[in-house]
Parts: C-alpha cells; sequence; structure tokens
C-alpha cells in the first residue's frame, strides 16, 4: 500500500513569518560578511583610491600586488610555519587532553574525582596574573622554546566541561558491556569514546585552533628569539609600522611615479587590510569543514541530555 505524502498546508500567518525571517536573518548575515568583503575588495583595487576611502561596494583597477609585496617581507615564511606548527599541534594536543580528561572525571572510581574537578573549574575564576605566569614560564624554562605557545593551553577547564557534559549524555551500557569484555579504561576510551564524540571534539577543535591561530600575546611576553616569532605577531608588528613601510616600498619603487604607480603603490592602509585578510582567511576556510559538528556539538556539550 503506498503511502499518501499530503504536503503541508502553510496559513497566510506561517508565509509571512517565514518571509520575515529570511529579511531579518538574510540582514544579519550581510551585516556580518560585508566587514569581510570591504576588507578583500580593498586590497584588490587601486591603493589611491582605497586610502581616500572611495571603494565601498565594488572593486576598482583589480591587482594582486599588495598580496605579492606583502608575502615578500622579511620573516613571513618562517613565521607561517611557527604559527601552523603552533595551531597542528596544539590543537590536536588540546582536543586530546580535553577528550581524556572530560571521561575520566565521568569515571565514579577515579581517586578523588570530584576534588579534582572542583579544582579544575576553579581556574576559570581566578587566575595568577601576567607576572607569576612569567616566572612560572622561565622557572620551566620554557622562554624563548617553540613549546611555550602549545603546552600552557593544552588543559582547558571550559573545554573539558563540555566534552565531560556530552559524555555523560551517552549511555552507560556501552562502557558497560566492554567492560564485561575485558576492556581496558584506556581501550574504552580509544574505541568508544573517541568515535562517539566527534561533534563535540570538532567544537573543541575549533576553539582550540582559532585560539592558537589567532594568540600573539604569548609571543610578546615570552619571546624575543626572532626566529620563533609566530605570524600574528610579525603581521602585528607590520600594522603598527604600516607607515614606515609604505615609505620603504616607495623609495624602492623609485622617485619618477606616474599614476599607473600610483594604484599598486603601497599605503598604511593598503598594508593593514592586506595584513588582517592573511590573518583571518585560513580560518574561513578551516571552519566550514567543522560547521557541521560544531552547532551539534556545543548543543549537547553545553546541556546534559
Amino acid at each position: 500500500m503506498k503511502e499518501i505524502k499530503k504536503k503541508k498546508h502553510l496559513t497566510k500567518g506561517d508565509v509571512t513569518f517565514n518571509i520575515f525571517n529570511y529579511l531579518i536573518f538574510g540582514l544579519l548575515t550581510l551585516i556580518c560578511a560585508y566587514p569581510f568583503y570591504y576588507l578583500i575588495i580593498n586590497t584588490i583595487s587601486a591603493n589611491d583610491l582605497s586610502a581616500n576611502g572611495m571603494i565601498n561596494f565594488l572593486p576598482q583597477k583589480v591587482h594582486l600586488e599588495n598580496y605579492i609585496q606583502v608575502l615578500q617581507l622579511k620573516g613571513l615564511p618562517l613565521a607561517a610555519l611557527i604559527s601552523l606548527a603552533r595551531t597542528v599541534l596544539g590543537t590536536a594536543l588540546t582536543v586530546l587532553a580535553s577528550a581524556f580528561l572530560g571521561f575520566m572525571f565521568t569515571q565514579e572510581k577515579m581517586w578523588h574525582r570530584k576534588l579534582w574537578y572542583r579544582f579544575l573549574v576553579i581556574t576559570m575564576y581566578f587566575n595568577a596574573g601576567l607576572i607569576p605566569m612569567f616566572i612560572t614560564m622561565k622557572t620551566l624554562h620554557l622562554t624563548n622554546t617553540f613549546w611555550v605557545y602549545v603546552i600552557p593551553a593544552i588543559v582547558q577547564p571550559f573545554n573539558i566541561i563540555l566534552v565531560k557534559t556530552y559524555i555523560e549524555s551517552i549511555p552507560k551500557s556501552l562502557q558497560e558491556a566492554a567492560e564485561i569484555d575485558g576492556a581496558g579504561i584506556i581501550k574504552i576510551f580509544c574505541k568508544i569514546i573517541l568515535p562517539t564524540c566527534t561533534p563535540i571534539l570538532a567544537t573543541v577543535a575549533i576553539f582550540a585552533a582559532v585560539a592558537q591561530w589567532n594568540s600573539f600575546q604569548d609571543t610578546l611576553i615570552y619571546i624575543t628569539d626572532q626566529k620563533l616569532y609566530s605570524l600574528q605577531y610579525l603581521l602585528y608588528q607590520y600594522i603598527n609600522q604600516a607607515n614606515s613601510l609604505a615609505a620603504m616600498v616607495k623609495n624602492n619603487a623609485g622617485s619618477a611615479l606616474n599614476m599607473a604607480a600610483l594604484a599598486t603603490q603601497q599605503t598604511p592602509t593598503s598594508i593593514r587590510m592586506t595584513v588582517s585578510v592573511i590573518v583571518v582567511l585560513p580560518i574561513l576556510f578551516v571552519y566550514p569543514i567543522f560547521q557541521k559538528y560544531f552547532v551539534k556539538g556545543i548543543m549537547i556539550g553545553s546541556v546534559k541530555g
């Protein structure tokens, strides 16, 4: 017997509500997307027009010289490698630590589980401060090393709480069945918990990757060796030195300038916008990969199911 699918009849109120929703969310999307669009069109437009604020909606006299010249700045490839390494390694270790500690805090047989959990939570509200943190890093011989980017960020209480809450929503019968079959804690964690926690781990990965990629203050505080500068810190310096960089590019181009040269000659505005786009683009490409897990993970991880 064939099932007859009935079309849902929409009332005038439903249609009006849907149209209103689409308009509001469409407007909000445009408001959120326009700043990124504005940055991009200004970086590929004539620099003299951009500096005068004449590029608002459509690019004019399109060129890619801004990106070519900024990517040729001294130390940029090594800084990009440092940022990529800290993002990949830091994110992987943070996700692994959050998953394992979140899992262990759900185990009733863990020694003084509630005590350790309270110690973890209290660190979200109290901070020793910048100077004690610097002294700690210096005592541990982490200053001026690559590991100062990774080790302090491995244990994140907020991420651990998200994972713990998510794991508590998983039926306990899965772990009990594995224990009956003789599986230990590590095997249960690797074979059962990790595969079932993909949404929340993807959420944690986004949080950790964005934090690692955007961070520059740790370089400012702990690093003096230029070989260990992160991309964000190096670009932060270039943004602050935009005026002098623009003057340097102008001098290198020669004194005989014509109208065609003005379109591609670097200005403080073009440098700041190009640097901003270079910093933001990698995250814009990474987020869609995890987006399908993000909403589910953050909802289930934040409220116990």
